[in-house]
């Protein structure tokens, strides 16, 4: 590159003849020191070619190609905010833990770029890369990495339970362009208690007593001021004809929250599920020691708090709520998981699936995608459990042929379904009967 060689950076870089630093293997107790000197609580680190993240390693070095390593770090939150019936403590807590674990790893980054080594931070929860949303915004998936890296285990409410601070714990994750010269493995058992407190006080019952995880009723309620709940909200502005419209859809408390969110951070409805768990070797002692007591201090207060639950139509959270805390107010919305395309539908299936609703449904169902997004899957839902298979397995019971533009027209109700099937543009082969059961499988 002869046209460089006479500008003042290159001369005076070749003057001092550096070269990068290139550290090939960065020693562990000296990585470990760092991390805790500028603030975290724990750590672990990760090879990139570790088994237990093969299924996030495309994610990985998508996200940073030279990742070689990967630095799993843990920050505790303050329990009793956690715990409070007050959600503004609560929130104020996860969002100052949450920007402390972002400056904790952006300095460890800092540093390790100091010594001529590549690495990257990805943001503990958002900002996300929402051009991709409803389909995967997240950089990394934190959880798995720090489970792999020995932080602790996923407990049954879906939160990785650290072995001494149990789940009030924030997670970073760094990449790496640097073998360490010692990794971490898995630890050798659940900190999980299976107490079942989560299951008892989530207000949606997104927490099945057997394991199962109702993502849609959870992502509803208690990210109702995030993405697909502020969603539904500006459709609520747009659609509304006059003030007056408005606030029968919205009272003003709700419009405040909904500022509040906008102006200090989005704030979540519930996370009941962490304020309760008594896991870990720091916060177990009162659950221990006082069960009931822990109960009635801890459990009880988020149980007997009136407060608005938000549920789609038709799920399985609306039913729970009525059952079981008939005291608290429902309030029938959209989650905003509106697919955008054939794809994003059938994985976003699993998610929104409602066991309860499948409740007597054996069927098979057989997907062709023509037009803009050709595809075609089969839909097995069989002892309130839901399958979803590339190609077309099995017999099917109800085959549906449909233009993809219409079909997902057709999931944003954007498209009347009768007039999809006039025009043919929506083909269907069996009993509409078992079109209509798939619909209550998977309201929106």
């Amino acid at each position: 590159m002869p046209k460089f060689d006479n500008h003042p950076t290159v001369k005076r870089f070749r003057e001092r003849n550096e070269t990068p630093k290139n550290s090939s293997v960065v020693d562990a107790n000296w990585l470990r020191n760092l991390c805790i000197e500028v603030g975290a609580d724990d750590v672990g680190f990760v090879e990139i070619d570790r088994s237990e993240i093969a299924d996030q390693r495309q994610e990985i070095l998508t996200a940073f190609p030279p990742t070689k390593t990967l630095l799993s770090f843990v920050c505790r939150m303050n329990r009793d905010n956690v715990r409070s019936p007050a959600r503004s403590v609560a929130n104020t807590e996860f969002h100052s833990a949450g920007n402390e674990v972002n400056h904790i790893g952006r300095e460890i980054v800092a540093t390790l770029e100091q010594q001529g080594i590549r690495a990257l931070n990805p943001a503990m929860g958002f900002p996300m890369e929402m051009d991709r949303f409803p389909g995967k915004i997240w950089v990394v998936s934190h959880k798995p990495i720090a489970v792999a890296a020995g932080l602790g285990h996923m407990g049954i409410h879906r939160n990785v339970i650290h072995p001494k601070f149990g789940n009030f714990i924030l997670l970073g994750t760094i990449l790496i362009d640097a073998e360490v010269t010692e990794y971490h493995k898995p630890i050798d058992y659940n900190p999980c208690l299976e107490c079942k407190l989560c299951v008892t006080a989530c207000p949606v019952g997104a927490i099945g007593t057997d394991g199962h995880f109702n993502f849609s009723a959870c992502y509803t309620h208690n990210y109702r001021e995030f993405m697909g709940g502020f969603t539904d909200w500006v459709e609520d502005v747009a659609s509304s004809k006059n003030a007056h419209d408005y606030r029968q859809k919205m009272n003003s408390g709700e419009s405040a929250s909904m500022w509040q969110s906008l102006s200090y951070g989005a704030n979540y409805k519930a996370a009941y599920c962490m304020a309760v768990c008594p896991a870990g070797e720091d916060v177990i002692a009162p659950f221990l020691q006082n069960r009931k007591g822990f109960i009635q201090e801890i459990v009880q207060p988020l149980k007997d708090k009136q407060e608005t639950i938000y549920v789609v139509p038709g799920s399985d959270a609306e039913a729970h709520v009525k059952q079981r805390f008939p005291h608290k107010k429902v309030k029938q919305i959209a989650n905003g998981l509106h697919p955008t395309s054939i794809k994003g539908f059938l994985r976003g299936l699993p998610l929104t699936f409602q066991r309860n609703q499948s409740s007597g449904l054996d069927a098979i169902y057989h997907f062709t995608f023509t037009g803009d997004e050709e595809s075609i899957a089969t839909v097995t839902i069989s002892n309130q459990t839901v399958q979803v298979q590339d190609g077309h397995v099995g017999t099917a019971n109800i085959h549906l042929i449909a233009d993809s533009r219409t079909w997902l027209r057709f999931l944003a109700k954007e498209e009347n379904i009768v007039w999809a099937l006039l025009r043919r543009k929506i083909q269907i082969k069996g009993r509409l009967r078992l079109l209509q059961a798939f619909g209550k499988c998977f309201p929106l």
